[in-house]
């Protein structure tokens, strides 16, 4: 019987030379590692090439290049005979916007005559839908030839797109373009002129309206039949946020899925907490992550840390000005064509409140002053308003969003709409204003303010807040406190900025300060006239990678993007190649200088980082919920951001003996042995209490009941070299004299490794 909360679970991202054949050959390592779900990314059919999965196309097959339907029904057979269970990923909130995507290539042949028109979140009084697929403007590519039509299609090179049943192909192919239920645009006009909701600012992907019952049907038949099936075990729902409403979206799936656990992927702010009437069994993990980096670094460390960074850099603003500024960007660029459709949404809003005539203008920087004082992703009204703490957090956003305003009049009627919508039009543009608050702060702070304001990247993290880096004991025992059996614990993901074990080697920074403002100074040598905001990026990625498989080529990729991500001087649409060039020799230039003389600085924060990385692998398998182990973390793993972390990962590795007192070979025994622990005393662990000690002398993290306690145990060198306690069933010593351990007390314990 697959147990309905995991012990742990292990990440597996398909594609990229993984399908289900090949997955089920590694089923007897991932067993034997000793979780007990399978967690994997989505395997819908989605675009040919597709990478991840997240771009489906119909999500009633299971992707053919995955193994279909039948490869699936073998692969969830196979797992259950090794007591796994499987836990999908599923995308109700997008699907591919491409031809390859069958419902909407009916859309475009039938427009809203389409029985799949009401599918897609398509604005359709603002015209036919438009397609921002032309290399160059219109009119040019017809004077030049590059359009004909055959076979009721519209042809485009390699693209072919359906035309209106029942328009006449003709000679006058602008007419006939007219005809269409679309309309082809240059794609540089897409923050102007798109009709359709995106995945942020991702034009190739399309909104679903899965708030419709029937659509909810139709985009959750097949996964409702896995799970009916026994092939399922657990459901993870991607970007919960972009739905209408993810209360009622939830609520609907429980339904149709009753006793059948539900994470959600869901960014929590602050002190925000995941909705309690929500029928979940928690969320995916990122507050946990976040929580455990926040545990491990040094505040004193952060202030010279700061210090340093603010001297060479000569930055001065703080987070919030940072991500304020951030925000203001996106809108003006990314997300311009959200605001222009809100500001109409808004106008709509407002026409039945009296003495409300606003012009587009005062509209639009009312809209644009609530969304960039909205602190967290989206409030939850609904069609019966705002309940008590969305209105307390709709009233301090009107209040900061009127502040630097001339007149205060339009802010102030669009938060009362928004508090309890009254009609149609209101809760049209209530509820889109939701999704692209969630929108905007992801691209705001993940992708952009991240990239910018660099102090420590470890605090860099998705869901986490650069200006907090670090926690006292009460703040992080009170999280830990709120915790349940049933939240998962995620130190690494196909989402991270950095893997957990490259977040180590940073965080160590915040123990070891001199030691990084030390290379810091080395690498001034090497820099040439590269910035010096992007010398301390660069270094600290460096020393994330350092050691890694192909790290130069690999941190020239990561850079490029990063700096792109930022959108201060190089841009995805306007690279800046020289700074972009200058940036990749610098860590190409490092890790090079590193491996020929390897600095004692370096040497330092590599050691420490290698304990940090094991105190946060025993942690995060004793505090409340349970562990996600994400492909290749079972050892050490160094990867930065997307694509860099879902590169395939070295599968023998899973199998090949762990022997030895190299870090990386202990990380893997321990995961082992800590996975056997947790299944031993699953449910002493699901009940056990938690206390927590941070000081100078280094992290303590208990779990007890009765007489019977585990603690988790970082001891920092203070003088005397650590000295392993006689009750500890897990223990290694750095070179550096910081000791790790996991130590047992009361009856009940077996010594699981030495």
């Amino acid at each position: 019987m697959i147990p309905r909360i995991p012990t742990a679970t292990f990440r597996v991202q398909l594609r990229e030379g993984v399908d289900f054949d090949t997955l089920a050959g590694r089923l007897d390592a991932i067993a034997g590692l000793g979780v007990s779900h399978l967690y994997l990314s989505p395997i819908f059919a989605a675009r040919q090439g597709s990478t991840h999965g997240y771009d489906v196309t119909d999500p009633t097959r299971i992707d053919p290049a995955l193994g279909g339907r039948e490869g699936f029904e073998a692969l969830a057979r196979a797992a259950r005979d090794r007591g796994l269970g499987i836990i999908l990923d599923i995308v109700p909130n997008h699907t591919a916007f491409s031809v390859e995507n069958p419902w909407l290539a009916d859309v475009l042949a039938r427009g809203r005559a389409s029985p799949h028109a009401r599918h897609f979140d398509i604005d359709w009084q603002a015209g036919p839908l438009v397609l921002p697929w032309l290399p160059q403007p219109f009119e040019q590519m017809l004077r030049q030839g590059d359009f004909h039509v055959a076979d009721g299609q519209w042809h485009m090179g390699d693209l072919s797109i359906p035309l209106a049943q029942g328009s006449d192909a003709t000679d006058d192919l602008r007419a006939l373009h007219e005809a269409q239920h679309w309309r082809l645009v240059p794609a540089a006009k897409e923050r102007d002129a798109i009709t359709h909701r995106r995945f942020f600012n991702v034009t190739d992907l399309i909104g679903m309206r899965v708030e419709d019952a029937r659509v909810f049907d139709d985009t959750h038949a097949l996964i409702t039949a896995l799970v009916r099936q026994g092939l399922v075990q657990g459901l993870r729902v991607d970007h919960v946020d972009g739905l209408v409403d993810p209360a009622g979206y939830l609520a609907r799936l429980a339904d149709a899925v009753p006793g059948i656990p539900v994470w959600v992927e869901k960014i929590l702010t602050g002190d925000e907490p995941l909705p309690p009437a929500w029928p979940v069994a928690g969320t995916t993990g990122y507050e946990a992550g976040c929580l455990l980096t926040r545990m491990l670094t040094r505040v004193d460390g952060i202030a010279r840390l700061d210090a340093h960074w603010r001297q060479t850099t000569g930055i001065a603003e703080d987070f919030p000005q940072a991500l304020m500024r951030a925000k203001h960007d996106v809108l003006d660029h990314e997300l311009a064509a959200e605001r222009r459709q809100m500001a109409r949404l808004a106008e709509r809003a407002v026409q039945p409140v009296t003495d409300a005539d606003f012009g587009p203008e005062t509209l639009r920087e009312a809209v644009t002053a609530l969304l960039t004082a909205i602190p967290r992703y989206r409030s939850y009204v609904t069609d019966r308003g705002a309940d008590g703490e969305d209105r307390a957090m709709i009233a301090a956003v009107a209040d900061r969003a009127a502040r630097d305003l001339r007149c205060d009049r339009a802010v102030r009627v669009l938060a009362g709409i928004w508090a309890a919508p009254a009609n149609a039009a209101q809760r049209d543009f209530v509820f889109r204003l939701q999704q692209v608050s969630g929108a905007l702060l992801a691209k705001a702070q993940e992708d952009t303010a991240g990239f910018r304001w660099t102090r420590y990247l470890a605090a860099n993290e998705v869901g986490a807040e650069p200006d907090h880096p670090a926690v006292d004991a009460a703040e992080a025992l009170a999280l830990l406190r709120a915790r349940r059996p049933g939240d998962m614990v995620l130190t690494s993901s196909h989402d991270s900025k950095r893997s957990e074990d490259a977040r180590a080697r940073i965080i160590a920074a915040s123990h070891l300060p001199d030691a990084l403002t030390e290379l810091d100074d080395q690498a001034r040598g090497l820099a040439g006239d590269l910035d010096p905001q992007w010398r301390w990026y660069v270094l600290q990625t460096a020393l994330a990678l350092q050691g890694a498989p192909e790290a130069g080529d690999r941190i020239a990729a990561h850079l490029e993007k990063a700096l792109r991500e930022a959108k201060q001087t190089s841009f995805w649409t306007r690279p800046d190649a020289a700074l972009e060039q200058a940036a990749g020799d610098l860590g190409r230039a490092l890790l090079a200088e590193w491996d020929r003389d390897r600095p004692a600085a370096l040497t330092a924060l590599t050691d420490r980082g290698d304990a940090l990385m094991l105190a946060q692998l025993v942690c995060k398998m004793l505090m409340p919920g349970f562990p996600d182990i994400y492909q290749g973390t079972e050892a050490r793993f160094l990867a930065l951001t997307d694509p860099d972390n879902r590169r395939p990962v070295a599968w023998r590795a899973l199998t090949a003996p762990a022997t030895g007192d190299d870090p990386s070979a202990v990380k893997h025994r321990w995961t082992r042995a800590l996975l056997r622990l947790r299944a031993d005393h699953r449910d002493w662990l699901a009940r056990a209490e938690v206390d927590l000690t941070i000081d100078a002398g280094g992290l303590t993290l208990t779990r007890h009941e009765g007489e019977r306690r585990l603690t988790a145990h970082l001891q920092l060198p203070q003088g005397a070299a650590a000295r392993p306690d006689p009750a500890a069933i897990l223990h290694w010593t750095g070179p550096d004299g910081c000791h790790v351990a996991l130590l047992a007390h009361g009856p009940g314990w077996t010594r699981i490794d030495n």
